[in-house]
């Protein structure tokens, strides 16, 4: 009987879906280099994936006691995007997820590729039960305070649902709006359910800054996103305040005239 190809083996091992499969598998007698790599790659594909899962199991311990109490709940994740940039609006994401949602090495959007947080983005636009936006304009960001600017904006974001929830994951924050709700300290990193808000808002305000960044040119808005850098500081000198400068923050707050 002919021998297979390595190349045929390859696409074999790369069926194998765990690691049990790999370490059972007749070709680990198979002495040639190409094979054995094979094996190694898999492996490692397969415990990088195995860590995935649990990460997710771990990610999912707030939706979990909420359901636990009431298996029907409707359980909504809150994050903002936007509380730090010296321009643009702050703003924020509700999402509501899909029943046995499986969004594995999603994180806080911070932490995420483009190119990931895009690809999730798409992934939960297509599937979540629901998601809303809201948005707190600089006018009231300078006017309220940024705090209360986003809780604007994320009471926003709940309104914009179509599904109405039982109970609010909140990234680091605490709505009066009579809904049963969990603060989370750095939520977007211990519940999937924020950070899919988390990347929902992110991406939302990028694309947004990006359309500003052709508008008020000089100020690479498409690249900080309204955060001081060197760029943007040297934009302000040498243009001016534009009209989504948020003129409560420094330094602007100095160089505004009344």
């Amino acid at each position: 009987m002919k021998q297979k190809s390595i190349k045929e083996i390859v696409e074999e091992i790369n069926q194998y879906l765990t690691i049990q499969e790999v370490k059972a598998s007749p070709y680990n007698e198979d002495e040639r280099k190409g094979v054995q790599s094979a094996l190694s790659k898999r492996i490692k594909q397969l415990e990088k994936i195995e860590q995935l899962h649990l990460k997710y199991i771990q990610m999912n311990q707030y939706e979990k006691q909420v359901l636990d109490l009431n298996k029907d709940a409707v359980i909504c994740g809150i994050d903002e995007v936007g509380r730090g940039p010296l321009a643009g609006p702050v703003v924020a994401s509700a999402v509501i997820l899909e029943q046995d949602h499986q969004y594995l090495g999603i994180t806080d959007s911070k932490a995420l590729s483009q190119a990931k947080r895009s690809y999730f983005e798409q992934e939960i636009y297509n599937r979540a039960r629901a998601v809303g936006i809201g948005i707190a304009t600089v006018e009231e960001i300078d006017e309220l305070n940024i705090y209360e600017a986003t809780k604007v904006a994320m009471q926003r974001a709940i309104d914009q649902l179509s599904v109405k929830p039982d109970h609010l994951l909140i990234d680091a924050m605490k709505l009066d709006n009579g809904i049963p709700q969990t603060s989370i300290i750095k939520g977007d990193l211990n519940s999937v359910s924020i950070a899919a808000a988390s990347v929902i808002a992110k991406e939302y305000r990028d694309k947004l800054m990006s359309q500003y960044h052709t508008e008020y040119t000089g100020y690479d808005f498409d690249k900080n996103k309204g955060y001081g850098t060197k760029t943007h500081l040297e934009g302000l000198e040498n243009y001016g305040i534009t009209p989504i400068h948020r003129k409560t923050f420094e330094p602007i707050k100095s160089k505004v005239k009344y």
